[in-house]
């Protein structure tokens, strides 16, 4: 990070309270501030699916009405993102990142009070909160890591898939140690706390350490050509719909994944186990997709490689899923990853700047999780209409389809 202005060297002072200074604005504090971060950005939705059936029991819901469990979260992850370059330019990124991870602390909690309202009402809030960690995070890394943006998304993503990975694992072990569903979703609440209490320090920079508000980070410089209207950009929309495509089939898989395999005679129990190691598995595959990405000119070869993946994974789970359970799911678990990890390593890549980074993020955010959001909804209702996940599975086979005409134009080297 750059050196604190001298305004702030002056009141700082000297001895102690410029060393508390040096190490508040030191890049590893950062790097662990968006790391615990990004641990949150998807337990609090993977935490929901080893658990839908227990939902749907207490409320007696419907196969379609459990399915928006899932979709109203990422529902507002769309929504959320409208605002979120606006609060960014308005309040700071900084700020705007810690409110976020208190929102959503509060989400898990009303998620579980004892009525279906609050179920999706907590999801509202759990997905507005992650909208805005979704959406700012990458401009935020473009600006204080300008020549590491691709290894640092590496690093974001990671962590995201690992944190999902870890609370999919425990949240079936957690509701039978801790006395049922309420209590295993509501323990996540805790992780969020302390990322909020890691992020505390780079609020305090962004104040400049003397209590008035610093300058906000701005979508523009002074000095630089008028913004760039990503809406009219054609690169733009490609980006942006592969980024919806690529998070429509990884929803259906966090919403119904476990269930497909419990409608096929596996016990719940090792459902949410396969289901953990699918998101195991991702995590290797958002680690290396970036840093691959971010040494090409174009990224055509990963776009082929990961909508593969994901397609051979998916149609796996429609000829035999319980027999082949474990292959499709690292199959599903690598294309998943890597196409999460490539999609945020294109709105950095394919921006000039990081206003641009900005701008991008949101848009493709808000488009891309408005249309991912109708994904677990669609595959729920037509299961409950035909019976089979056959058709939920072809449909989605379908979007790899699109999402691999669409990456293909994305991936070329140009920018907005």
């Amino acid at each position: 990070m750059d050196a604190a202005p001298p305004v702030v060297e002056a009141e700082a002072g000297t001895g102690g309270a410029a060393s508390r200074w040096a190490l508040l604005r030191h890049p590893a504090l950062l790097l662990v501030g968006i790391v615990l971060a990004s641990l949150n950005m998807r337990a609090a939705l993977a935490s929901v699916s080893p658990l839908v059936s227990e939902l749907a029991e207490t409320y007696g819901l419907s196969s379609a009405a459990s399915s928006l469990v899932t979709s109203v979260p990422v529902l507002f992850l769309g929504l959320g993102a409208l605002v979120a370059p606006w609060l960014g330019r308005r309040f700071g990124a900084e700020r705007v990142l810690f409110a976020a991870l208190l929102l959503l602390g509060v989400g898990i909690l009303v998620r579980i009070l004892p009525s279906a309202a609050a179920l999706y009402g907590g999801g509202v809030l759990v997905g507005t909160a992650i909208a805005l960690l979704n959406v700012l995070m990458p401009g935020l890394i473009k600006r204080d890591f300008p020549d590491r943006a691709a290894s640092m998304t590496s690093v974001y993503t990671g962590a995201m898939i690992a944190g999902a990975t870890v609370v999919a694992a425990a949240s079936v072990p957690l509701e039978r140690s801790l006395g049922g569903w309420q209590a295993s979703l509501g323990v996540w609440s805790l992780l969020a706390a302390v990322a909020a209490l890691a992020w505390l320090p780079q609020v305090l920079v962004a104040r400049g350490g003397t209590g008035r508000a610093a300058e906000p980070v701005r979508a523009v410089p002074a000095d630089a050509a008028r913004p760039v209207n990503v809406w009219r950009s054609a690169l733009a929309w490609q980006v942006t719909l592969f980024m919806g495509l690529q998070s429509l089939w990884s929803y259906v898989l966090i919403a119904w994944m476990p269930t497909i395999f419990t409608d096929h005679g596996m016990s719940r129990s090792t459902a949410g186990v396969i289901f953990a190691f699918n998101n195991l598995i991702q995590v290797a595959g958002a680690f290396a997709v970036p840093l691959l990405a971010g040494r090409m000119r174009g990224q055509r070869p990963l776009i082929v490689l990961v909508t593969t993946l994901v397609a051979a994974g998916y149609a796996g789970l429609m000829v035999a899923p319980v027999q082949g359970a474990w292959l499709w799911s690292a199959v599903l678990g690598v294309g998943q990853g890597g196409a999460v990890g490539l999609a945020l390593t294109l709105i950095v890549l394919r921006s000039g700047d990081a206003a641009t980074a900005a701008r991008l993020s949101g848009m493709a955010q808000t488009v891309g999780y408005l249309l991912a959001a109708a994904g677990p909804l669609a595959a729920g209702a037509l299961h409950q209409a035909t019976g089979s996940w056959t058709p939920p599975i072809a449909a989605v086979l379908g979007v790899c389809a699109a999402a691999l005409a669409l990456g293909l134009l994305a991936a070329r080297n140009r920018t907005v």
